[in-house]
Order: structure tokens, then sequence, then C-alpha cells
């Protein structure tokens, strides 16, 4: 039942916002008025999407394009704009259109390379990795999200392979970005079935940001793989004090207070993760918390009297 985490790709979108919020470059610009009226346009939209109005930024950008067919940064914006909103296919139109106009922007590689990864199109976002790569080998985003995509195509060793180029090229001031590099480095250990060296990892995760609930998840997944129920339950309280409405959490302490032998706190966790999994839509985790809780039912001794509230 255990349910690992990765950081996945937040980490990139928000390097890209702040690249993608410098103006278009100088040559996609001519010095006619009617020109200008798009430059005016897209430094609306940039302001809009600065303050988090996706939409009406795409508004804004489709209108510098009505204008100005060629305006690369407009594109690129606007691609950033539908990731955003995760709108994932209209991404890869617009970052291809930016790359057609611009072809070494590698920004819009980056986030082309985001968009695939969403649309589970794993070979074509190393594909646009390996294009920032080769235009500025020293960017630890390429390298990070080359790192999760070979993970999703179950290439762990590639994958930390390029965790450990990321974590070469990162500024080193970045803590949260470290522990995010590292939690997912830990992951691809846990796949390999190197607790320990996944373990090491979390701890360092953990130590670069002490609120980061995913890596607390992940190092309790590790414990409980280990048998250390109690270190499991430990790790599973951190992430519900962090993320209180985190039912996998709550689902696999009950699990560990169960192997612990605690079987009214097991029983408490597993009715509370199914209330959250019942209020979040996740049907078919909400059906097997309740399998769960009555299989704990069935394994308490007959004189032990549990409280049950549904």
């Amino acid at each position: 039942m255990n349910r690992c985490y990765r950081f996945m790709f937040a980490l990139a979108i928000a390097f890209a916002l702040n690249f993608y919020l410098l103006p278009a470059p100088a040559h996609s610009l001519s010095t006619s008025s009617n020109q200008v009226t798009a430059k005016e346009i897209f430094q609306m939209g940039v302001k809009t999407m600065q303050q988090g109005n996706y939409s009406q930024a795409i508004t804004y950008f489709t209108q510098v394009i009505q204008q100005q067919r060629n305006f690369a940064g407009a594109y690129s914006n606007r691609c950033l704009a539908h990731l955003q909103l995760q709108d994932y296919q209209n991404a890869v139109t617009d970052c291809t259109a930016a790359i057609d106009f611009f072809p070494g922007n590698p920004e819009a590689y980056l986030n082309r390379g985001i968009a695939h990864y969403r649309l589970l199109e794993y070979a074509e976002a190393i594909a646009d990795d390996n294009q920032v790569i080769a235009l500025q080998p020293r960017d630890f985003r390429a390298y990070y999200n080359r790192g999760i995509a070979s993970a999703a195509l179950g290439n762990y060793q590639q994958a930390i392979s390029d965790y450990n180029l990321a974590l070469t090229q990162i500024p080193q001031k970045s803590n949260y970005l470290l522990g995010d590099i590292y939690n997912d480095r830990g992951l691809a250990y846990f796949e390999l079935k190197d607790l320990s060296a996944a373990m090491l990892n979390f701890d360092m995760a953990i130590r670069l940001n002490s609120n980061n609930y995913r890596a607390y998840y992940n190092r309790g997944c590790a414990c409980a793989r280990n048998g250390n129920y109690f270190g499991a339950a430990s790790n599973f309280t951190e992430v519900i004090r962090l993320n209180p409405s985190d039912g996998n959490a709550l689902m696999n302490r009950g699990i560990a207070y169960h192997r612990l032998g605690y079987e009214q706190a097991a029983i408490a966790d597993l009715q509370q993760a199914a209330e959250y999994f019942g209020v979040q839509g996740k049907r078919i985790a909400y059906e097997r918390t309740l399998d769960l809780i009555k299989i704990v039912q069935r394994e308490i001794p007959s004189h032990v009297e549990i409280a049950l509230a549904f």
C-alpha cells in the first residue's frame, strides 16, 4: 500500500517562469507602430501572468501573435501559461512554435519537455532535455528533469546519474531545490531496493528542508520496507503534521500501527484516511482502505473493543 512521492516539475516550472518573463529577443521586434503595440500587449500579458491570472495572460499573448505571428516570446509565455493551467497539449504546440521561430531558446525545449512528461511521453521529454543540455550544458534543471523522465521509464541507474549531474550544477545555497533532488535520487535507490542509499538521501532531503513532507513520507516507506514500523509511524506522523489531509500518510501510519499491535490507533487512522479519500473522490483508495479496516477488525483479539464511527 505504500505510495512514494516525487517532486516532479514544479521546480522547473518556477524557474521557467523567471526566464520567460524577460522581454522577447530583440530580433523578434521591429520599429513599426503595429509591432510596438504588440510589444505593449506582450508586457500586459507578462504582468498578468506574474499576478497568476494565466487565462487572461493567454488572451493577451494570443493578441500579440495575431498582430505579429513570429513573436517567439509570445509563444513561449503562452506555453508557460498553458503549463500552469495543465493544458499540456497546447503547451507542446506553443513551445514548438517558439522553437520554430527561435531554435536557440532552451526554455522552450525545457518547458516542452515538461509538457511531454505530463502527457506521459517520456522519450519525447528526454529528447527535449537533451536539447537543453546541448544549448546550456550547466543547466541543472535539464539533468533533473531528464532524471525524472528516465525514472518514469524504469531506468533508475540513468536517473541517478542525471540527479548526480544536477547536484554538481545546482547553486549550493538552494537548500529546498537540493532537497528535492536528494528526495528523487532516494526514490531511484528505493526502486533499486538499495534501502541504505535511499535512507541516506531522504535524510539529506529532510536536513536541507525540515518541512519536506515528501521526504518524510518516502523515508517512512523505506522504514516500513525494512520492518521498522516505529520509524515508519514516526515519519508518517511528520507528514500528517505538515500536510494534515494526506490520506496516504494516514493509511500507511494505520498499517504501521497495526503491525505494532496498536489496533485502536490503526482503526482511527484508517477511518480518517477513508474519510479523506471519500471527500477527495479517490474511490479506489477509499474502497481499499475500507477493506483494510475489515482486515484489522478480523485480526483484533475478541476481548478488545473498538469504537467504529462512520
